[in-house]
């Protein structure tokens, strides 16, 4: 019998070690997501979190960034990326830890289409969508036949022919946030030739088209101020648009994390974080967290 609880008590102390070997390395494991423990804070050791975004200008984020680093000793590294496309991949597999360069609508459409389940942590930013030109001043100025472009991807695409409908150039089928294209046109009354090109294409392409659908990050970049450059803009007061308002997003498994909680209540969503968005958009983006 004694050697019987010698060889129980030895088992016992090898399934607690090993136990405890897999937990820990699920937990300090940063590199992909299936290695890491979903019950607890991944980031609460972590020195530095990766957060991906589109475009160059991003003087509010790296505010906060500062803010968040001096008070936790946590390093906040901004990842750029080229295009719309690129951060969402990045998060799945790992490479970010979070990313901020989408509106709800477009996590939507990307989870159903891909089969993820990418999760908004936090509200930031309305960045109301705008027509911009190079060669007329009002979009009444608009004549039959001109070409107009707008990005390609579903839920932005959609969006801008939600615009020019609104700026009374086209007439749709369905209503705000439907997955609506070219083919809901219902009536193009001048003959209008719609160019869909890749969102950050839209601004680069101005001096090919009488006018181009431009998303607000993307026009800013570009150098231009929307609610002084556009020619039309989006009604930033539409109820219908808070399926525009744009997220900070994560994987599943980080929804709860403290860190994170922490850094988008204390720091993003801050009155400091308000006054900055105003003098650095001039009022072109508006804080959308309550």
């Amino acid at each position: 019998m004694k050697n019987l609880k010698k060889i129980a008590l030895g088992l016992s102390l090898v399934l607690t070690l090993t136990g405890c070997g897999n937990k820990k390395n699920d937990t300090n494991s940063n590199s992909s997501p299936s290695n890491q423990a979903k019950t607890e804070d991944r980031f609460a050791d972590a020195k530095v979190i990766k957060i991906g975004v589109c475009g160059e200008k991003n003087e509010v984020l790296e505010d906060i960034a500062k803010r968040f680093e001096k008070d936790t000793g946590k390093k906040i590294e901004i990842v750029p990326f080229s295009d719309y496309n690129q951060p969402n991949e990045a998060l799945k597999s790992g490479d970010i830890d979070l990313n901020a360069f989408q509106h709800k609508k477009f996590l939507e459409d990307y989870n159903k289409s891909h089969k993820t389940d990418i999760v908004a942590v936090g509200d930031t930013l309305l960045a109301p969508m705008g027509i911009y030109s190079d060669k007329i001043k009002d979009v009444k100025e608009i004549k039959d036949g001109d070409k107009i472009a707008i990005p390609n991807d579903p839920t932005n695409g959609a969006r801008a022919l939600f615009l020019l409908q609104s700026a009374g150039l086209l007439e749709l089928e369905g209503k705000e946030g439907d997955a609506i294209t070219l083919d809901n046109i219902k009536k193009n009354p001048k003959n209008l030739e719609i160019i869909e090109l890749d969102a950050s294409q839209t601004a680069r392409n101005l001096t090919e088209v009488a006018a181009s659908v431009i998303n607000s990050g993307v026009a800013v970049d570009a150098g231009f101020v929307p609610t002084e450059d556009a020619i039309y803009l989006e009604d930033k007061d539409d109820p219908a648009k808070a399926i525009y308002v744009n997220i900070i997003a994560a994987r599943k498994e980080d929804k709860d994390s403290k860190t994170i909680e922490n850094f988008i209540k204390n720091y993003y969503q801050t009155d400091e974080t308000k006054k900055l968005v105003e003098k650095e958009t001039k009022g072109s983006e508006i804080p959308a967290w309550k």
